[in-house]
């Protein structure tokens, strides 16, 4: 791999500036589109889902923990499979338990829910070290509802929202064959004791997440956090200050 070229700093910085330009953009675009997403309708859960987890069996409303919001993680974990997926694996590395706590301070909270039966997720997540909570939908429509196990003999074949009409435009008809485990990502809003659908992302789309403010991004309520005017000596610091919003 080719080393980028050796210039002056003040070419550097030409070159830098130019990029900011773009940077920028992208940071507009990227704000104006988690604008739109919170702007989504939603859809309420009528399925009573019932899912394996550490404490027993366990709807969706408990998976909330107490919380308004829920982000779940479609791990894929075949139930034939002895271990997880390597991509699903390198990701659910990443979720730490600061990572956790700064959700829950908004209201949020993280699971991880794979379809294989809960003693081979427990044995994995143990070789693992992992904390996070780890529920099983072996046995329940949850994987199929959501679009991450593939199945035609179960449900009708989605994937990204594609039917498999569409599908096969992109070279993706073999979806339509047999089983198969899918990742992505599923928002939930809580409003007293209704439960909503607000968002899902899978494909390349997960690609974009990292931190808490990234996964807060994609719910309804998002980063939650109100911008105040400074004021007194902070409003005048502030005031002197370049714009660099823009």
């Amino acid at each position: 791999m080719s080393l980028p070229e050796v210039v002056s700093r003040d070419d550097w910085l030409i070159e830098r500036k130019a990029l900011l330009v773009e940077e920028k953009a992208m940071t507009r675009a990227r704000d104006a589109l988690s604008t739109r997403r919170r702007q989504l309708p939603m859809v309420k859960i009528d399925k009573d889902y019932v899912l394996d987890g550490p404490s027993g069996p366990s709807g969706l409303e408990e998976m909330f923990d107490g919380r308004r919001q829920l982000i779940v993680q479609h791990f894929m974990f075949d139930p034939e499979w002895d271990e997880g997926c390597p991509s699903c694996t390198g990701a659910a590395d990443e979720i730490s338990p600061g990572l956790l706590a700064h959700l829950r301070a908004r209201d949020t909270n993280f699971v991880v829910v794979s379809r294989a039966p809960l003693d081979k997720i427990e044995r994995y997540k143990g070789t693992r070290g992992w904390t996070f909570p780890w529920y099983s939908s072996f046995g329940s429509d949850f994987n199929y509802d959501f679009n991450v196990t593939i199945d035609a003999s179960v449900a009708p074949v989605r994937w990204n929202y594609r039917t498999i009409d569409e599908l096969e435009q992109f070279d993706m008809g073999w979806l339509g064959e047999g089983s198969s485990e899918q990742p992505g990502y599923s928002m939930f809003l809580r409003d007293g004791s209704s439960i909503f659908h607000t968002y899902s992302v899978y494909a390349r789309g997960t690609e974009m997440l990292g931190g808490a403010y990234y996964f807060l991004d994609l719910t309804a309520l998002g980063r939650q956090e109100e911008w105040e005017e400074p004021k007194g000596r902070a409003a005048e610091v502030r005031a002197s200050l370049p714009d660099f919003s823009t």
